[in-house]
């Protein structure tokens, strides 16, 4: 069988529109493609290859626990789930944890608990679930519901109702909204797929002293930001904010589908047996190849490795755009890194993805005036460099046509 992007146009439905170029292989923040060409690789899969293609941790995880036990229902447990679990309660705010597949499914889970939780304390009146403008949450019709991008969720019939959306960092008008009929507010404490920005210190904390004066729980998606991101574990340590719950994935399989909704036992026991559940949360192998990336990237140097690497992103970034005069601002916590276009390319950041790939480097967008980069906790200083330089002819390229 010839395996070629033409057999994707033939068997897969249209909703995706990929590159030309398929990966086949990759060690590290290196990747190669069918004809063995090399790219570096500064988009991990969306923020989800949190230490690099092939981590020896997480093969002999995945090898080891492969020859075990790979598959139980939740009729029973699983060692590879409990540990996992602990550690994610030893780290953070947390008591109790659920497992799931992917950010979608925590995120679900986590507004599906906020509204059950309203409704057996409070009762059927307090239902409303306050989100953000350009915010992202996922993809089931909940969750992209309570997405600030209407562009997602229209085009499906009748939505879920009693959600409501106010621009992010805006303080004031968070406040108009939010009442005793609030259940639950849903951010990012950095919007990702908005275009990378993140959130004021007021903001943060305005809207954790409103949600708590109006008894809504604070959910915080950090599906994008967490397990090292921003260059703390979550970035809620960062903000000094703590969330009722947060939601995690992504980088937490390190490239094997897991997420998890994370919360306290007071919140975490009103989802009681049978009102809510996974065929797959809590997989052995998910959680027995997370627990190696967990344990990987939570060490003080590789946290603090972060921010170091962010800081040398930032510098090269900012010399490329001293000759080229393509960027308004470099923005971002760690290495979650958006570059705004100016005025000149306003629409046109997927222009510089393209560009890349062409000359050996793999980047995003977050929107249509946004590159990003989200690489390898762990990318050597020697491969960002090189990236860099492989970046710069891409931005020469779409400067000079």
């Amino acid at each position: 069988m010839t395996v070629n992007r033409e057999l994707f146009d033939q068997v897969m439905v249209p909703n995706y529109a990929p590159s030309s170029v398929i990966p086949v292989r990759g060690e590290g923040s290196r990747v190669w493609d069918q004809q063995d060409r090399e790219y570096i690789d500064f988009a991990g899969g969306i923020a989800v290859n949190c230490l690099g293609h092939c981590h020896p941790a997480l093969v002999k995880a995945l090898k080891e626990q492969g020859e075990k036990i790979w598959h139980v229902s939740n009729v029973m447990t699983n060692e590879p789930a409990l540990r996992l679990a602990k550690k994610l309660v030893d780290a953070t705010f947390a008591e109790k944890v659920y497992f799931a597949n992917s950010g979608a499914e925590a995120n679900e889970g986590a507004l599906k608990l906020a509204r059950r939780v309203a409704l057996e304390n409070f009762g059927e009146q307090k239902s409303q679930i306050i989100a953000f403008n350009k915010g992202f949450h996922g993809r089931t019709f909940f969750t992209v519901t309570v997405g600030g991008q209407a562009a997602y969720s229209d085009g499906f019939g009748p939505k879920p109702g009693d959600i409501v959306h106010c621009d992010y960092n805006d303080l004031a008008a968070f406040e108009a909204l939010i009442s005793d009929n609030t259940c639950a507010v849903m951010m990012e404490p950095l919007q990702g797929e908005g275009g990378i920005i993140s959130a004021t210190d007021e903001f943060a904390k305005g809207v954790r002293e409103l949600c708590t004066k109006h008894n809504a729980l604070l959910i915080f998606d950090e599906v994008q930001t967490g397990v090292g991101r921003t260059g703390e574990l979550y970035a809620y340590q960062g903000l000094g904010v703590t969330p009722d719950i947060l939601t995690t994935a992504k980088a937490l399989g390190g490239g094997f589908p897991i997420g998890a909704m994370i919360t306290t036992t007071e919140i975490a026991k009103h989802l009681k047996v049978g009102t809510h559940g996974s065929t797959y949360g809590g997989n052995p192998l998910a959680c027995a190849v997370g627990e190696a990336a967990f344990d990987t990237v939570n060490t003080p140097e590789v946290l603090a490795g972060v921010k170091a690497k962010a800081q040398l992103f930032n510098e090269l970034l900012s010399e490329i755009n001293d000759k080229h005069q393509v960027f308004s601002e470099i923005r971002g916590q760690g290495l979650l890194i958006g570059a705004v276009v100016t005025e000149q390319f306003k629409g046109r950041a997927k222009e510089f993805l393209v560009a890349g790939i062409a000359e050996g480097v793999m980047s995003l967008v977050a929107g249509a005036d946004v590159v990003r980069f989200t690489p390898s906790l762990v990318i050597p200083e020697a491969e960002i460099r090189e990236g860099m330089a492989r970046f710069e002819k891409a931005v020469a390229k779409v400067v000079n046509g």
